[in-house]
């Protein structure tokens, strides 16, 4: 059989070959060091440095270790290795991986498998290649575990994946760098106006502070957090048509839409339950402060607030009190550390918040309106970068 990808630059034909990771890789798991090591020292590559950078640079690593120099070339980090997430709450992000770009050396940690270069490739096309979800198929289904995820050495050698021929390894990695490039821009303008929008709230809760204060338990009729339905149960997932948030789908001031949905029999059998329309839903565990105002009626995942507002509450008000700096203050000064940390209701119901007239609250989301419409367009735009990015990892490669 013939194979190639379905989308290809023309001027190449050759058919792609397949091979075992380990044909280009040597496998070693991560430096464990002591606490009282980090700080200063060499930079240390973490899981959060492969899971938060289109490509590592030795500058944009977080953490650096104070290590021997034996240690230092055991578990060193060259150009074009390629670092993988050795661990995971969940299964779909075991074996994460990304590419180192620099020309400093620095070192890995525990929860990190380093592939060492041994075999020649383009080192983008290859972060790129284990990004599509092709390689993903591929790689999950050697991860394992109970609480948490893992994959191995082992596991990775033994993936198979195909590879064109260097030319075409290039121009792939180009074309998709600057789709990534370009959406880096576009995270830039868009945190640009959340900044001002978050600059002129706080100005008018400045203001309105100065007043008379509610507890927050004032402002709605129901809240609770929702819940997950047993994932191994088919008959809660199965031709679902209830929505089913999760912390990713709070990415934008509008809830407009999701991907993951239960059945009736799902919400019944959990603690999840139908948040109408026009209701704040915020993100109280983990992530604590995601925010979003959902335009159709949804169910949520535990760590997830729905908030349906008082006959007396704007939702565009609350969604603007509750994204506010002294909303998150209050907030921070309430969470309990855990397994997870979490700002429980219980807790949240007593944050003292100003509560303008109906009149007020409408002139007061009349300010922000504009600039909340020009980012509305520009989040779209976005998605609509980061969907040509999946449609190309899920054409261009095999």
């Amino acid at each position: 059989m013939w194979l190639v990808p379905a989308l290809r630059f023309p001027e190449f034909t050759e058919e792609w070959e397949e091979h075992y990771l380990a044909e280009y890789l040597d496998f070693k798991n991560g430096l464990n060091p002591s606490a009282n090591k980090f700080g200063s020292g060499i930079k240390f590559i973490s899981v959060m440095d492969i899971l938060n950078n289109d490509f590592i640079t030795y500058d944009c690593i977080r953490t650096s270790v104070e290590i021997t120099p034996e240690e230092q070339v055991a578990f060193a980090v060259e150009k074009g290795d390629m670092l993988f997430q050795r661990s995971s709450e969940t299964l779909e992000d075991v074996g994460r991986a990304n590419v180192y770009m620099d020309d400093r050396p620095a070192v890995f940690g525990g929860f990190v498998i380093r592939g060492k270069k041994k075999a020649e490739y383009n080192p983008m096309f290859f972060r790129y290649l284990l990004a599509s979800p092709y390689a993903r198929k591929k790689v999950i289904p050697m991860g394992a575990g109970a609480q948490h995820f893992n994959i191995g050495q082992d596991g990775l050698s033994k993936v198979k994946l195909h590879f064109p021929i260097l030319q075409e390894q290039q121009k792939i990695a180009d074309l998709l760098r600057l789709i990534n490039e370009r959406i880096s821009t576009q995270n830039k303008i868009i945190e640009k106006l959340q900044s001002l929008i978050k600059g002129l709230v706080d100005e008018l809760m400045t203001v309105l502070l100065k007043g008379k204060l509610y507890p927050f338990s004032s402002f709605y009729i129901k809240a609770g957090e929702g819940g997950t339905p047993t994932t191994s149960v088919v008959e809660y997932y199965t031709e679902g048509t209830i929505p089913f948030i999760k912390i990713e789908d709070l990415s934008c001031k509008y809830l407009t839409n999701n991907k993951d949905f239960i059945t009736e029999l799902g919400m019944q059998k959990s603690s999840a339950w139908l948040i109408p329309s026009k209701s704040v839903i915020y993100s109280n565990g983990a992530t604590i402060g995601a925010i979003s105002i959902n335009e159709y009626p949804v169910c949520t995942k535990q760590g997830i607030l729905g908030i349906v507002p008082n006959t007396n509450i704007n939702v565009e008000y609350l969604y603007l009190l509750m994204s506010s700096s002294y909303f998150s203050k209050e907030i921070s000064r309430i969470i309990t550390e855990g397994t997870m940390k979490t700002a429980y209701l219980k807790d949240i119901n007593h944050i003292k918040c100003p509560l303008p007239s109906m009149a007020q609250q409408k002139n007061i989301t009349n300010l922000t309106s504009s600039i909340e419409e020009k980012l509305s367009i520009e989040q779209e735009l976005l998605r609509f970068l980061n969907l040509q990015k999946q449609y190309l990892l899920r054409r261009m490669f095999i």
